[in-house]
C-alpha cells in the first residue's frame, strides 16, 4: 500500500513538473511549484512511515512552512503585478 502511495506521488510530481515547465502564466507556475513542494513533503512523510523512522520529519515541517511562505509571497507579487 505504501508503494502505491509513493507511485501516485511520483505521478502527481511529474504532472506538477510538466505544469511548472509548460505553464502559460506565472500564476500557473507558482501553483505548480507549491504543489510540487507539497508532493515532496508528502513523499518524505510516506517514506518515514515506511521506515518507521522520524529522521526527516522536522526538516519536512520546515520545508512545508517555507513553501507556504514562498507561495504566499509569490501570490502577493502576482496580485500586485496585475496578472
Amino acid at each position: 500500500m505504501i508503494a502505491l502511495a509513493l507511485v501516485l506521488l511520483l505521478v502527481a510530481g511529474a504532472c506538477y513538473l510538466v505544469r511548472l515547465v509548460v505553464g502559460p502564466s506565472l500564476a500557473d507556475r507558482i501553483v505548480a511549484l507549491d504543489g510540487l513542494v507539497v508532493v515532496i513533503v508528502a513523499a518524505v512523510f510516506v517514506d518515514a512511515v515506511r521506515d518507521d523512522s522520524p529522521r526527516f520529519l522536522d526538516i519536512t515541517l520546515v520545508v512545508a512552512m517555507v513553501g507556504f511562505t514562498g507561495a504566499t509571497a509569490a501570490a502577493r507579487f502576482v496580485e500586485r503585478r496585475g496578472g
